[in-house]
This record gives structure tokens, C-alpha cells and sequence, in this order.
């Protein structure tokens, strides 16, 4: 996924114009006091991301049978599959999953429960693709639905960047819901960080910067169109874990009272190195599986909703990773 702008910054800009930046970093903070409830855990909705190749030839049947070994003891439901990205026009090359039609009938084979996404997506930009002009939504509509032809069982549209309010995105969801309905498939789409406390996004569009942060009241409108939303919590730029944990915590809270229930919501969480001043080691999938179980609070995770964490990315995932996801998220759920 492309970086996009962290929080950090976006709380900087409003620690200028509002509180000084050390009190929102303490805000957040407080957020991460409090002991997660026992029953604050994995319903078995969960999911993952997965890289190319599973699609492009690099995979072989003993892959496809040791992840699916492996996902029968996770809460893993879906799997999203990067397959694109989009040309400039709006076209997918072919040539990028070659060996898709036979992914996806190993893997519903092997593990006929899960829910097999085509991750794709591109950088609406005016040097790349533009989401704005009909034709070319026009020609996104039509790849998808050869790509729902190679045995998908859904798109997981991941469009960045993309800021509060964009049309744009709004415009592709709609365009895109007879062809997904026509293939009786699910639409998903990746949410950009939403602001931690209800406002922030308002104050911040007001600032003479491009920044890019969701309103939950955005999240909301999108959330409407689709039936699947992965809020992409992580690449934050939080500088401690109890700040990152708060963060989690305070935009799962939003998130959980903007997206209808009637619409999945996955919390995407990091299993990848920390790198650079997006995601420091204090960014990890222990910290955001507490700020997750934090804001369920007292209840048990909701089964009245598909709920759960998505892990960005496989190809990243550590043992380590594993042991964490299954102490800290999954380890009552009987799978």
C-alpha cells in the first residue's frame, strides 16, 4: 500500500490551531488505559492481505496447502489478493495474474470457507490514474468483472490517496455495485485513517495543506456503498505504544457507530518491520489488538457483525506475529 500522510502530522497541524501537540499525544495516551476484557476477542471474521504472488506464478500447490494448514487454526475468513493494479486509463493488464483461475480454485479446494478478494487499486493522482473522469471508471467497472471471472469472490478496491469527502471514490463504489451484484460478489474497500476524535477531520480540512484524513461521517457515506470496510490503521508515524494503542482504540470507537452493522468492518493491523518515520516498532499487531479489545469495551467483540483485524501483509508475517495474533486476539475462539 502507498504511504500516506500520517497521523502524527495531521495531530501536529491540530495541536497549532487547537491544543498544544504534547496534550494530543497525552489524550491519545490516556486512551490506552484500561485491561481488555476477556471476551473481547476473535468472532472469526478476520482477515489478511496477501502480495502478488499467489497470482503471478511464484506459488506453488505446497504453498496453497501450507497457508490454508495454517489459516484453519486463525479466525481468517477473507483473503485479500493483490491482482492489479489499474493503468493510468483505468485498464488491468492480464498479464499480471497469470496464474489466478488456478489460485483461487486451489485455494476453495483446500479451505472452502474463505472468502477470496481481488485487491486492487491505483494512485488517483493527476500523474496516474484519474478516478475523476467517467470513461475511466467506466473501464475500472469493466476489468472487474473479469477479474470476478477468475473464481474471485470479491473486489477490495484500495484507492490512495483519497481524501475526506472525495466523490470520486464515492462515484466508483456506485458504478461498481450492479457488476458485483450481476456476479452475486461482495465489495470491500480500504478506509484511510479516520480522525480519532469526531471533528478533527473539519478542523483539518480548513488548513492550508492537502492533508488526508476521514471524518467518520465520510467513512460513513462509504460505508454504505459496499459491504466490506479494512480500516488501515497502521503506517501512523505514532511515536510510543500507549499513543498508537490510544489512536487504535479511539478510531475503532468511530468506526464501530459509523459503519452499519449490516456492513463488515475489519481493523487492518501491521505485521510488517518498522521502517522510517511512517511505522515504528511501537506500531506492532500486540498494540493494536489492545486498542482494538479496549474499545470493545466490556462486551464481548460483537456477533451481530462481521468484526475483526486484518493482518497488512503475509509475505511480512513473523512466527512471532502469529504467537501475538493468537495470545492477544484469537486465543478463545475455537477454530
Amino acid at each position: 500500500m502507498v504511504i500516506r500522510w500520517t497521523v502524527v502530522p495531521l495531530l501536529l497541524l491540530v495541536g497549532l490551531v487547537a491544543p498544544p501537540f504534547m496534550v494530543t499525544m497525552l489524550l491519545l495516551a490516556s486512551a490506552n488505559v484500561g485491561t481488555p476484557q476477556p471476551a473481547a476477542r476473535s468472532t472469526g471474521h478476520d482477515a489478511m492481505w496477501l502480495g502478488h504472488a499467489w497470482v503471478d506464478g511464484r506459488r506453488a500447490q505446497s504453498d496453497v496447502d501450507s497457508l490454508a494448514a495454517h489459516l484453519r487454526r486463525t479466525g481468517i475468513r477473507d483473503l485479500m489478493v493483490h491482482a492489479g493494479p489499474f493503468d493510468s486509463d483505468g485498464n488491468l493488464d492480464l498479464a499480471l495474474r497469470p496464474r489466478a483461475r488456478w489460485f483461487t480454485a486451489a485455494m476453495h479446494a483446500v479451505l472452502p470457507g474463505v472468502r477470496l478478494q481481488a485487491w486492487l487499486g491505483a494512485h488517483p493522482t493527476k500523474e496516474e490514474l484519474h478516478l475523476w473522469e467517467p470513461a475511466t471508471r467506466g473501464r475500472i467497472v469493466h476489468a472487474i468483472a473479469g477479474v470476478l471471472a477468475d473464481g474471485f469472490d470479491g473486489i477490495h478496491y484500495d484507492f490512495e490517496p483519497i481524501g475526506d469527502g472525495d466523490e470520486n471514490l464515492l462515484a466508483i463504489l456506485r458504478e461498481s455495485r450492479p457488476t458485483i451484484r450481476a456476479h452475486d460478489a461482495m465489495l470491500s474497500v480500504s478506509a484511510i485513517h479516520i480522525e480519532p476524535w469526531s471533528g478533527a477531520a473539519v478542523l483539518l480540512s480548513h488548513l492550508p495543506a492537502a492533508l488526508s484524513i476521514w471524518s467518520a461521517d465520510y467513512l460513513h457515506q462509504v460505508a454504505i456503498l459496499v459491504d466490506q470496510v479494512a480500516l488501515m490503521s497502521y503506517d501512523t508515524g505514532l511515536p510510543s505504544e500507549p499513543t498508537y494503542t490510544g489512536y487504535v482504540r479511539k478510531s475503532t470507537v468511530l468506526a464501530l457507530h459509523s459503519v452499519p452493522r449490516s456492513v463488515g468492518l475489519l481493523i487492518g493491523v501491521p505485521v510488517y518491520p518498522a521502517a522510517g518515520i511512517y511505522h515504528h516498532a511501537s506500531e506492532n499487531i500486540g498494540a493494536a489488538a489492545r486498542g482494538v479489545r479496549l474499545a470493545l469495551g466490556d462486551a464481548p467483540a460483537p456477533v451481530d457483525r462481521e468484526f475483526g483485524i486484518a493482518l497488512y501483509v503475509d509475505f511480512t508475517v513473523t512466527p512471532d506475529d502469529w504467537a501475538v495474533y493468537d495470545r492477544e486476539w484469537m486465543s478463545t475462539l475455537d477454530c
